[in-house]
């Protein structure tokens, strides 16, 4: 008899469902994509619908479903704590489930950490491992520190107690930017690189640097706490900042004022300090533990220039980041965790494939565009035509086979480019992805060839890891690297998505080029297209060239 499970993130963000076959993931879903609000709070009913419809599989046929939250730990918060909901979370859960989906069979908890460690160490692949999540808050803890062990997951620091947050600070800054905490966190990761964090603070005596230093400071080994005085989120909603923090650094901006350098410096400032914590941290836990490979899960883990620092670092052999590293991800976490407990032993096996979301057949996406009136043709796998519309500067939209899971396009609902000339970054994002123009694009490039272009000692098939274009290359790819010279790099592999290696391979027959630009196919604001009619929608209403979708070339 098969273990067939269902995990579900649902009391925060990100909400997601997942199912696993007797440890095998068999889909991950982000309600988000079908309900077309990015980071989602809303109950993720479409998800699971999915789940169980590419699983073949009915609520009846499940034999558990776990929450990615434990309500015991809940009890625990302080009752001057003004998030603490006044409702009993286990039966609140059993409700929804009820009314949502009639489902009243075995339900579990799991604590949010747990599920990130579990999220990333079973399919490591890794024996042995050191496990780190670090995010906003899951119930009353903001980070975890772990070991795996032949399959065993144990805690050797339980985590940091709300507020005590790196994930809420670095959410707090995004807001007093300009930006939306929980949202655009990224857009201040790719903005620190054009400040300077050793810059005098205008009307003070102290650097950036200084400061930052004071906001957020070590309390131990693996403890840090945020100075209050500086932020506001722990007393008030929506409020983030306080008083003091906008005396010193002036009002908060609005998302269309300019950005200044004070904003870069600050966004700098906050970069570096949390790059400095947490390397040391692991330098601290890699001496504890003499782990040589290391886990890196929750939201914190999306941010890739820190990942590229731990990857340079050289304290670990290989690391692996989580592709759902927010609480996405959970879901997938939980069911590796209830396996585990239900089996008595899970090994963790190497599991790099997140093409886990929604999928379609060419007979479906056939239909959908035969409804369109747009006119198409068959390409019959032969991608030579795409490569050479990429090698004349048209912009490309690609659709295949399943979504992936967690926030990076890796090549099935992706749009693509050549990575030169440096003017197509700025052409992108302003007439196709409606951004601001200091983001940066990813580089995809066959695997083969990435250290003849990039300084990592690893694969990177998830764009997790940032790192640094090596002298003479930066002018044969400059759309894809950043003003730091850095570049948030995709390795791409037959074994890890077959039809886009492919794609790369025409292209660089074509150019003698293995990189293309590639970014989520979605505008700024919406989530990565989920269906043939959102891809069709988004290819209209932006200046996309042509749209693969399945084995079909779309032109308008």
């Amino acid at each position: 008899m098969k273990f067939k499970v269902l995990g579900i993130n649902f009391l925060g963000h990100d909400t997601s469902a997942s199912l696993m076959v007797d440890g095998i993931p068999i889909a991950c879903c982000e309600e988000e994509r079908y309900n077309g609000e990015k980071h989602t709070r809303k109950f993720p009913i479409n998800a699971i619908n999915d789940c169980l419809k590419k699983s073949n599989l009915t609520l009846k046929d499940l034999d558990e479903v776990v929450f990615t939250d434990d309500p015991n730990i809940f009890k625990l918060k302080s009752k001057d704590d003004f998030r603490t909901r006044q409702l009993n979370v286990e039966d609140d859960y059993k409700k929804v489930l009820k009314n949502e989906l009639n489902y009243s069979g075995s339900i579990k908890f799991l604590s949010h950490h747990m599920c990130h460690n579990a999220s990333v160490y079973y399919p490591s692949g890794f024996k042995d491992a050191l496990l780190m999540s670090n995010d906003g808050v899951g119930e009353i803890h903001s980070s975890s520190l772990a070991i795996g062990i032949n399959g065993e997951i144990k805690i050797i620091h339980e985590g940091n107690k709300w507020p005590h947050s790196l994930g809420l600070l670095y959410s707090a800054i995004t807001y007093y930017l300009g930006w939306r905490p929980h949202y655009d966190e990224g857009i201040i990761m790719g903005l620190a690189s054009f400040g300077n964090d050793n810059q005098l603070v205008p009307n003070s005596n102290k650097t950036y640097k200084e400061i930052f230093k004071e906001i957020v400071y070590e309390t131990g080994d693996f403890d840090i706490e945020i100075n209050t005085n500086w932020v506001a989120f722990h007393r008030v909603r929506d409020e983030w900042v306080s008083d003091s923090f906008r005396k010193l650094f002036g009002p908060k901006r609005k998302w269309e004022d300019e950005i200044t350098s004070v904003h870069k410096n600050i966004a700098c400032a906050l970069q570096k300090r949390l790059e400095e914590i947490v390397l040391n941290q692991l330098k601290r836990a890699k001496d504890m533990t003499g782990m040589t490979k290391l886990c890196i899960s929750g939201g914190v883990g999306l941010n890739c220039s820190l990942n590229g620092k731990i990857e340079k670092s050289g304290m670990f052999d290989e690391i692996f980041v989580q592709p759902a590293s927010g609480d996405a991800g959970t879901s997938l976490g939980a069911c590796y965790m209830t396996t585990m407990l239900k089996l008595g032993e899970l090994k963790p096996k190497k599991w790099h494939n997140f093409y886990l979301g929604s999928e379609f057949s060419y007979d479906e996406i056939e239909m959908v565009l035969r409804q369109s009136n747009l006119q198409y043709s068959r390409l019959n796998e032969d991608y030579t035509e795409v490569a050479n519309f990429l090698k004349n500067r048209n912009i490309i939209a690609w659709f295949q086979g399943s979504s992936e899971f967690g926030p990076r396009a890796l090549g099935n609902r992706s749009i693509l480019a050549a990575p030169f000339p440096i003017l197509m970054k700025d052409y992108i994002n302003a007439r196709v992805k409606f951004r601001e123009e200091f983001r940066p694009f990813a580089p995809a490039i066959l695997s083969k060839y990435v250290n003849e272009y990039f300084d990592i000692s690893q694969e990177s098939p998830h764009m997790l890891i940032a790192c640094k274009i090596k002298e003479g290359k930066r002018d044969l790819i400059p759309a894809v690297i950043h003003v730091d010279d850095s570049a948030r790099v995709q390795t791409v592999s037959s074994n890890n998505n077959f039809r886009f290696n492919k794609l790369l391979k025409f292209f660089y027959n074509l150019t003698d080029c293995p990189v293309l630009l590639n970014t989520s196919f979605n505008v700024k604001g919406q989530p990565i297209v989920n269906t043939p009619e959102q891809a069709i929608e988004c290819f209209l209403l932006t200046k996309i060239d042509f749209l693969v979708m399945g084995d079909f070339l779309v032109e308008k």
